[in-house]
This record gives C-alpha cells, sequence and structure tokens, in this order.
C-alpha cells in the first residue's frame, strides 16, 4: 500500500507539470497499471524536466539569516518601550531584563550618526539601536529633540498597517463578508439554462439592466451578483476606510452632516459613479516581488515615478492575517497614487479579500496578477493559469468588483506558449467584465524574461481594448524606447525590472525619460542613491540589529540587479539594447569598478560601507538565479 502511495504522488507530479491546465486535485489509484508497465513510463515522464532544467527561476535552498544567528542574547522589547514590569512572558521570558548587561554583550555601534533621530527627534529603539551613541545620556538614558518630535506628532507617515484586532478577527474567522458573501451565494445557485451552477459567471438579473448614465459595456460589470436589498445596509464611506467593521453605514447615518446626503449606505454604487483612475501618459512603477519594497518605491518616486504599486500579495495569506504579508500593503506618505497587487486562483478567497481590503485599507487601485509565471503560482491555478480558466477569471473579476468602491486593473502576458498569443481574445472581455484598466507584458509565459517584448503585439492590443486604457510593459530602456512605445497607441507604460535594465537596474530611468536625456551618472551619485535607500530600510525595518540585518538583505538584493548597470559614458553607442551583455570591464574610478562587479563578496563589501560589518558566518546568495551571467 505505501508504494502505491508513492506512485500515486508521482502520477500527480506528472500530472502537474503540464502547462496548459493546472494539475488536477486527485489521481484516482485505480487508473494505474495493475503490471507496473504504467509505473514505469510514469517515472521516465518525470525524469525529462530535470534533463532540461536551464539556469533560471529561483535559489530555493539559499541560506536564511535569523535574527538569533546574528544576536545571541537580546533585549526584551518591553525594557525598551520602558514598561519592563508590564513583560507578557514574566520570569520565563528568554530576553534580557538588565540593560547594563545587554550593552555588555551588545555589538558595537555603526556610527554616530542616527537617521531616525535626526529625522523625527526620536529613535523609539533606545539602547537597541545601533547609532545608540548619537542619542543616549547619562544611565543609558533615550534623549529627545522635543520641538524636531513635535512636528511629527499625531502625522502617520505609513499608512495600511495590520492592527492586532483586525488579525485577531482574521485568524478567528470573526471577520464579516457581508457583500462577497452575497455574490458566492449567487455562482451557487443554479442557472436556469440546465440548472448547472458550476459554470454560473455571477450575472445577475439587476446587471442586464443597463444603467442610464453608463454604456452597455460599461454596465455589464456593475454589479454582479444577487441585487442587495436596501434594509440589508452596504459598504462604508471611502473615507472611513480604517475601520475594519461592516456597520459603517450605520454610523454614517448618525453623523450630523453639512450639505447634501448621500445614499451610498443603502444604494450600490454603479460603475460610473465609482472613483475614476486617472493615469493616462503617467510613468507606473510595476510591482516587483522582493526588490519592490517600500524603500526602493521612495527611490523611484523621488526620480519621478508617477503611480507606484505595492508587491504581489497572496489572497489566502491577507485573509489569514500574516503580519508578513500584509507589509507588503503598507504605503508611505509620500506615494500619491498607489495600489496594490493580489494574487489568487479562485473567486472566493480574491472576492473575499478585496472586500477586506476595501474596508480596511487606503490604496487607489487594486490590481489583479495573471503575468505570474513562476510554476508554484502557475501550478495552483493563480498567475498566467488565470489566463486558461475562463470561468474562474471571469468570476474573480467580476467578483472583485461587485465589491470595490476603487476600480479594478488586471495585468496579463500575451499567452501561456510562446508563438500563441491569446491576450487579443481576452481583453475585450476583461472590459466587459469591468475591470478600469489593463496592463499588457509582451512577452508569454514561457519567454519568461527572455527575447524581447512584442509591442507590435501590444499596439494590437491597445486598439482593441479601446476605450479601456492600456498600458505596455517590457523593454523600456530609455527614453527613446519610452517614446517609442508612447506613439504606438498604449495609455501609458510601466517600467519594472528588465534585462538588463529598467527600474531595478536604473532607477533615474524615470528622470531621464521626463527630461528627454540620457544620464551620465557618476558612481558618486549612485552612491548617494544607496545611502538613501540604507536611511529609508532603517527608518522603515528600524535601527536595531535586525533592523539593520533586514536593511542589509534587501539592499543586496538590489545590487545583484544594480551591478549590471553600464554607465553611459563607456557605451559604444546609445541607448543599450535589451540582449547586449558586457564582457567584464574597467570603471572610470574605484567605485565604479566595484559597482559593476558581479560577485557576491563585492555586493557585501558595498553593504559595509553603508551598514558596517556584516556578522560572523554571515553568507547571501541572490534570489534570482539570473541575477548572474554565467
Amino acid at each position: 500500500e505505501e508504494e502505491e502511495e508513492e506512485e500515486v504522488e508521482k502520477e500527480e507530479e506528472e500530472v502537474g507539470s503540464c502547462q496548459n491546465e493546472p494539475p488536477a486535485k486527485r489521481v484516482r489509484s485505480e487508473d494505474l497499471g495493475q503490471d507496473g508497465e504504467r509505473r514505469e513510463d510514469a517515472g521516465a515522464v518525470e525524469k525529462e524536466p530535470v534533463e532540461r532544467k536551464r539556469a533560471r527561476g529561483q535559489n530555493k535552498s539559499r541560506p536564511c539569516m535569523k535574527p538569533n544567528h546574528y544576536e545571541q542574547r537580546r533585549l526584551c522589547p518591553s525594557v525598551t518601550q520602558g514598561c519592563a514590569e508590564k513583560c507578557y512572558f514574566g520570569s520565563q521570558c528568554r530576553f534580557l531584563h538588565d540593560v547594563g548587561e545587554y550593552m555588555a554583550v551588545k555589538p558595537a555601534d555603526l556610527g554616530r550618526s542616527c537617521v531616525l533621530f535626526e529625522t523625527f527627534g526620536k529613535c523609539i529603539y533606545g539602547v537597541t539601536c545601533r547609532f545608540a551613541q548619537a542619542h543616549l545620556g547619562d544611565g543609558y538614558r533615550n534623549i529627545v529633540n522635543t520641538d524636531l518630535a513635535k512636528q511629527w506628532e499625531g502625522k502617520s507617515l505609513v499608512r495600511n498597517n495590520l492592527s492586532k484586532d483586525l488579525q485577531h478577527q482574521l485568524r478567528k474567522r470573526k471577520f464579516i463578508f457581508k457583500k462577497a458573501d452575497e455574490y458566492l451565494r449567487g455562482l451557487a445557485k443554479p442557472r436556469g439554462n440546465g440548472g448547472k451552477g458550476g459554470k454560473a459567471t455571477g450575472r445577475s438579473t439587476e446587471e442586464q439592466e443597463v444603467s442610464n448614465c453608463t454604456t452597455p459595456q460599461e454596465g455589464l460589470g456593475d454589479s454582479p451578483g444577487c441585487p442587495v436589498l436596501p434594509e440589508q445596509g452596504e459598504d462604508p464611506k471611502p473615507d472611513t476606510l480604517q475601520s475594519p467593521g461592516p456597520t459603517g453605514g450605520e454610523e454614517a447615518s448618525s453623523v450630523k452632516t453639512v450639505g447634501p446626503v448621500t445614499d451610498e449606505d443603502i444604494i450600490k454604487l454603479r460603475s460610473c459613479e465609482k472613483k475614476k483612475l486617472e493615469i493616462q501618459g503617467k510613468l507606473y512603477l510595476a510591482p516587483l516581488t522582493t526588490c519592490g519594497n517600500l524603500p526602493f518605491r521612495r527611490i523611484c518616486k523621488r526620480f519621478g515615478a508617477d503611480v507606484t504599486c505595492g508587491e504581489m500579495a497572496v489572497c489566502t495569506n491577507l485573509l489569514q492575517g500574516q503580519s508578513s504579508e500584509w507589509a507588503l500593503l503598507k504605503r508611505h506618505h509620500t506615494e500619491d497614487i498607489f495600489g496594490v497587487q493580489l494574487e489568487g486562483a479562485f473567486p472566493d478567497t480574491m472576492t473575499k479579500c478585496a472586500e477586506l481590503l476595501n474596508q480596511t485599507i487606503e490604496v487607489d487601485f487594486v490590481d489583479i496578477n495573471v503575468g505570474c509565471p513562476i510554476d508554484l503560482v502557475y501550478k495552483k491555478g493563480g498567475g498566467c493559469a488565470l489566463m486558461t480558466r475562463s470561468n474562474k477569471f471571469e468570476q474573480i473579476v467580476r467578483g472583485m468588483n461587485s465589491v470595490l468602491d476603487i476600480p479594478l486593473t488586471v495585468k496579463i502576458r500575451t499567452g501561456v506558449q510562446e508563438k500563441i498569443n491569446v491576450a487579443h481574445k481576452i481583453i475585450p472581455k476583461i472590459r466587459e467584465w469591468g475591470a478600469s484598466m489593463v496592463t499588457l507584458h509582451g512577452r508569454s509565459r514561457e519567454q519568461r524574461y527572455t527575447r524581447g517584448a512584442d509591442w507590435d503585439y501590444i499596439a494590437e492590443c491597445a486598439k482593441i481594448a479601446s476605450p479601456m486604457p492600456l498600458f505596455g510593459n517590457g523593454d523600456i530602456l530609455s527614453y527613446e524606447d519610452a517614446n517609442r512605445a508612447v506613439q504606438m497607441g498604449v495609455s501609458g507604460i510601466m517600467i519594472a525590472r528588465q534585462v538588463p535594465l529598467g527600474a531595478l537596474i536604473k532607477p533615474w530611468l524615470f528622470t531621464e525619460i521626463k527630461e528627454q536625456r540620457h544620464w551620465d551618472i557618476s558612481s558618486s551619485e549612485r552612491f548617494d542613491i544607496l545611502k538613501d535607500f540604507t536611511n529609508y530600510g532603517l527608518e522603515h525595518w528600524g535601527s536595531d540589529t535586525q533592523g539593520v540585518e533586514k536593511t542589509r538583505k534587501f539592499l543586496l538584493e538590489w545590487l545583484s540587479f544594480l551591478c549590471r548597470y553600464i554607465p553611459v559614458g563607456l557605451l559604444e553607442h546609445l541607448p543599450q539594447k535589451i540582449n547586449e551583455r558586457p564582457p567584464y570591464y574597467m570603471g572610470r574610478d574605484y567605485l565604479e569598478t566595484l559597482m559593476a562587479s558581479q560577485n557576491v563578496d563585492d555586493w557585501i563589501k558595498i553593504s559595509e560601507l553603508l551598514l558596517g560589518p556584516v556578522p560572523t558566518s554571515f553568507t547571501f546568495l541572490p534570489k534570482h538565479k539570473a541575477n548572474s551571467y554565467r
């Protein structure tokens, strides 16, 4: 029996390797041959991917540095916060409570100036700060610059934080998804055409009646699901997004108002009444996994990015209240047009997650990731796989659009297979389902990030998508490429990681596009950018040992892309093309040569110039294998 179970698992892996459709959830044991011949065939087929394996994807077995690896004895947070007597763990606490004992084993400070103290007048990390000598007085007392601290008092610099109350509701499954549950009940109802509920598209009788202020195409995606009765209540007002409670309409009715009173608490918003996404012609920084964190977005924002988007967040993790996933939704106050990107494979989780975010965070749009090519996502039915699952894709778009008060956008690729483009068939459907905008990456899933982007096909799809805006994505390496893309009729351009250039390799690309010039940026200017990133990272992740090492980790991930930049002054011709890989070269000074190195040890050396020496037995391996030329 154990051998038979192992063979069933092997058969499931074989089915999962098929790229045409996500794998089946179960394989019946009776389908396997009794004589063992088919099992041998399955083993032979299973060996094929190993032979064809390429040097791309992720380094999944890379070492992970945890806090206890670089700081054996840590001070209890209750001491840092000034309430040591209220330690939750009491006598069983494994952290130190004696400040003197901690200072005796604390690693040496990394500098004499603390960015938190200089910016905000107070460092909340106190004695644990790795720059503590800048704000520690007698008896390890934390000094506060009262005048500077008052300027920031009451101001929210980072929004969309996960509160403990909301996290408790999600973990205990006490959060009420009123609108999502109603939409999902509509999907489960049997339809008149044969009585099969599994093929339902979520369109109700209310949806078939076109509003007098919308065109038939716009009205189709207005309100999928069953009609909402007035006495059942509706979603809260947009200006009360921070309150997770589902009774926003009842609270609003008891507040005295001046001027016209809206009826959105009892009447569903139509598509023409929703907030519009006016970003045509703007520069859009794509959501970048791992490297598209908040400090990096602040760098790009400073160089001229108009629209920013958080890293891809998995909807199931958000619904479970995972702090690490909710951290991807955080928004800095300088990000004036900000969205979040969700990944999921099923209408129930995606619709509930959309309603959750609609009530609890402050964003300008929500994007659905239908372009992720990695196997982990694709084999579960998410990412690019949704392009082959049109029924589920439609239910997801209609469901999310029905529960959101903000625009819904979709990011797709040209298709799954390399020479079979299907985006031109899907885009009109996406417009009909109610999406406000589509972003098209000019490569298929099989191409990943190799080959050139097909901008002729993107231009064709832009005409098909009209009047819905379509942003193009792929191979924007210079302002000439950006001009050429805009002339093809797209509404705007999205700038992502690119190979070998882009926002990760060249964050000042936004400035070049807006000023229509090539910027021969010096090594000292590039080093100042890295210095700003580390300061932003210490603000965001903290200036204690744990925050410093997390900042170092993301700095090294970014340096693994930055090393591919070739200074304009060294190029034989402009602009650089996507498939041109340079030989090893000497820069115009030592720092420029160091920054061009593809050796991990040199990246670590740069990090030590900014964040001090690395901990003992420190190792680093970049997340993506494609970060080093072979």
